[in-house]
């Protein structure tokens, strides 16, 4: 067992988090019991708890799954940037190809499953302090203007939470995806030399 509660296994369990991801980001989770669940899966309950031991460690997993996945596939995208502004907007617009696939409903319950939110939280949180660094690091290569790294990663953040919390797609309509490339088009723009 992980920390995340999430049993190490097979290749029959990670496809098995592949399909559920692919089910909850279609079509969210709060609605479905278990056993709608593991019909929607074709597998048994018994099988869906070799991959975690209820339905609230079951939505955490795949939270989990889907946002180890989408981060290693933000940094892959990263690969091939040069220069400051380039690769902030790279990783901002990667992040937000990432949401994309995710329905309002997902969104939504996400925001509404303490588990899943602590899950999107903590993800918001390390994407925000990346973005510091990238910003730090142009700032000390003399490729962006000289702002406070961590003040403006503050503000980014700020924004990263009030999309994750689905205040902006609230107050603007912009579904989250959307959110994150309006965002690298203002932050990129702002702090060019």
């Amino acid at each position: 067992m992980t920390r995340a509660g999430i049993r190490r296994g097979t290749a029959r369990q990670a496809q098995l988090f592949d399909q559920l991801v692919a089910l909850f980001l279609a079509a969210g989770f709060a609605h479905f019991t278990l056993d709608d669940i593991a019909a929607r899966l074709h597998c048994s309950k018994s099988t869906l708890y070799t991959l975690a031991e209820s339905k609230d460690r079951l939505v955490r997993a795949a939270t989990v799954h889907f946002f180890r996945g989408a981060t290693e596939r933000v940094e892959a995208e990263l690969d091939g940037h040069t220069g400051a502004a380039d690769r902030i907007r790279a990783y901002l617009e990667a992040v937000g190809r990432q949401l994309e696939p995710a329905s309002a409903q997902f969104m939504e319950d996400m925001a509404a499953a303490p588990t899943a939110r602590e899950v999107y939280e903590r993800n918001t949180r390390l994407a925000a302090e990346r973005v510091r660094d990238l910003i730090a690091d142009g700032v000390a290569a003399g490729e962006l203007r000289d702002v406070h790294a961590a003040f403006v990663a503050d503000v980014v953040a700020a924004v990263m939470v009030r999309i994750q919390q689905r205040h902006v797609a609230e107050a603007t309509g912009l579904p989250d995806a959307q959110a994150y490339r309006e965002l690298a088009a203002l932050l990129t723009h702002g702090l060019t030399a």
